[in-house]
């Protein structure tokens, strides 16, 4: 294995580890607004795997490239969901 993969693989796996902590610390009652919020950080990740994949060097940052973007793209679309729903819940309900 290359250097640099080695090096991507370990930032990976530390990176999976430190949210999972921190997700897990999180109370429920924070959870949705904090995933609203979350949906910039997806978005700056879109565009990063965009950058990876539009370099094309090799076959496996195609693949992982396009992983990456399917991804991000699920969790931005699914953060829309989730704010929209929370913000149904405060609207006033019309009486008929």
């Amino acid at each position: 294995m290359s250097e640099s993969l080695m090096m991507g693989l370990t930032i990976f796996v530390l990176a999976m580890f430190a949210g999972f902590e921190v997700i897990t610390k999180v109370p429920p009652t924070l959870h949705t607004p904090l995933m609203s919020g979350a949906n910039a950080i997806s978005g700056i990740a879109i565009i990063g795997a965009l950058l990876v994949t539009g370099g094309g060097n090799t076959t496996l940052n195609i693949i992982l490239g396009v992983v990456a973007v399917t991804f991000a793209t699920i969790n931005v679309v699914g953060g829309f969901l989730v704010t929209d729903r929370m913000l149904n819940m405060f609207k006033k309900k019309d009486e008929k």
